[in-house]
């Protein structure tokens, strides 16, 4: 199984792709959802609430992701300290997923935001970044009822998309249309179709070699 992560930044598209990759068949997993779904584990909040303390919890207890934001995109050490306690989990429910499926998809997909920011990029066979200009993002955001100002604290917490470009394998202008997407999104998937089935899946990537 050829092991693919789907990064970008903010507001850019990660969530547009990812489906139009599983229409093709492709297996595909939202780290981010994971995450919601840990934020619901009793031993994952108490590890939070040791970090950020009782002012991210509602008086019902449950976890207010609002006031989570508010603190680690305004302080990096924190939002590491965060990321330490949450990513492991994520990486190892990938990975029992992934070996449930016991190969029986040719290409799996897992949408990771922080991809190379965290130096993920060795977890897998192949990198595809998803981009749209800055303004872009900001505005589908806004119309999805982001706040700007939060976008954009989000967005100064995310490398550079340039250098996301640099470094992956494969590259979506989300600029255009839905249509001119989907266009690269195909182009893209019959590539890295070839190459799972022609077993071109040696880069050493960390998460594959766990798998096998």
């Amino acid at each position: 199984m050829l092991v693919v992560g789907l990064t970008g930044n903010y507001g850019m598209g990660k969530s547009t792709v990812l489906p139009m990759f599983r229409k093709f068949g492709v297996i595909t997993i939202d780290a981010d959802k994971i995450v919601e779904s840990l934020f619901e584990e009793k031993i994952v909040l108490g590890k939070i609430r040791g970090l950020l303390g009782d002012k991210v919890f509602d008086k019902n207890g449950s976890l207010n992701k609002k006031k989570i934001v508010e603190l680690i995109f305004k302080n990096n050490a924190l939002r590491h300290h965060l990321e330490d306690i949450l990513h492991p989990l994520v990486f190892e429910r990938v990975k029992d997923f992934l070996e449930k499926m016991n190969g029986k998809n040719k290409v799996a997909m897992i949408e990771v935001p922080l991809l190379y920011e965290r130096g993920y990029e060795d977890r897998f066979n192949r990198t595809i970044t998803v981009h749209t200009k800055e303004e872009i993002a900001l505005n589908r955001l806004e119309k999805d009822g982001v706040n700007r100002e939060e976008a954009i604290l989000r967005l100064k917490a995310q490398l550079p998309i340039e250098e996301k470009i640099k470094r992956a394998d494969y590259v979506i202008d989300n600029n255009g249309t839905t249509e001119e997407t989907m266009e690269q999104v195909e182009i893209i998937y019959n590539k890295i179709l070839k190459e799972a089935e022609d077993g071109d899946n040696q880069r050493p990537r960390g998460l594959k070699r766990e798998l096998s």
